[in-house]
């Protein structure tokens, strides 16, 4: 199936395509400011965590469901696999490259995918004040 946009307007609509401070990471980010967790926003370490929970040693991606083929929802591209298709794999090999990289140093890593926060925001969010408060 051909693109039904024209070039400049595909070129325009995937520009305005964000990989930080996406609406999910600001919503993530708000409420633990707001509930006083100590968390560090796309921080500079590798494996390239979406946040760092430093006292809990805890990081957390936030994958989109299409760009990280969610296992529950995601769906093929119906148009430009040629593209679409490799680009996906190749995210998700870096995904389970950085996951391990991650634990092999240490950290627990949390995975929230885009349709949890869109289904049940009150859920993700209780959980990560399990993920973001140390056990005393």
């Amino acid at each position: 199936m051909a693109d039904n946009l024209t070039k400049e307007q595909r070129s325009k609509t995937m520009s305005r395509i964000r990989s930080k401070w996406t609406s999910q990471e600001k919503k993530i980010h708000n409420y633990l400011k707001g509930n006083k967790i100590k968390h560090k926003m796309h921080p500079n370490i590798k494996g390239s965590p979406d946040i760092l929970l430093k006292d809990t040693k805890t990081v957390i991606f936030l994958h989109g469901c299409f760009w990280h083929k969610c296992p529950k929802c995601y769906k093929e591209p119906k148009s430009n696999k040629e593209y679409w298709l490799p680009k996906i794999e190749k995210n998700v090999k870096r995904d389970r490259k950085n996951k391990k990289l991650l634990k092999a140093q240490g950290f627990k890593v949390i995975i929230i995918w885009e349709h949890e926060i869109k289904k049940d925001l009150k859920k993700v969010l209780k959980n990560l004040i399990k993920y973001g408060t140390k056990k005393s």
